[in-house]
């Protein structure tokens, strides 16, 4: 059964996303002039597949942020990690934002609707995809 389930997930979910995350890559300079930010159309299981793109596209470590709505309908702007199974990463979300909430962090950071950044801003929450976009800008 853990088997089957292992398959299961590998088929409809995580073979998928590599076209959801290379879509995204390469639609990358349409979302931030940059490329340094990317947008996913639908969560998926992206880390693996990012790596393997940059790689494959020779991007090297360009890009910084990944945006994304998460099921509760609120954006997310998650930094991408310096390398596979890392915490560290390549461009935390700014100091002065990380572990504030809701009107706080709108305040300090001058973009409306912010939900929270984590302490180690490797992730936040914003209600918009524009706020999410202004987080990771």
């Amino acid at each position: 059964e853990e088997l089957l389930h292992a398959i299961r997930d590998c088929a409809l979910s995580w073979m998928p996303a590599r076209k959801h995350v290379e879509e995204a890559v390469n639609g990358r300079f349409a979302v931030h002039p940059s490329g340094e930010i990317i947008l996913l159309a639908t969560f998926c299981p992206w880390k693996e597949h990012l790596g393997d793109l940059e790689d494959e596209q020779k991007l090297g470590t360009s890009i910084k942020y990944v945006l994304f709505e998460d099921t509760s309908k609120t954006w997310r702007v998650q930094a991408v990690p310096s390398r596979e199974g890392s915490f560290q990463s390549r461009k935390p979300l700014p100091s002065p934002w990380r572990g504030l909430r809701d009107d706080h962090l709108s305040e300090v950071s001058g973009v409306p609707g912010c939900v929270f950044v984590h302490a180690s801003g490797f992730i936040g929450g914003v209600k918009t995809k524009e706020g999410a976009l202004a987080l990771a800008a």
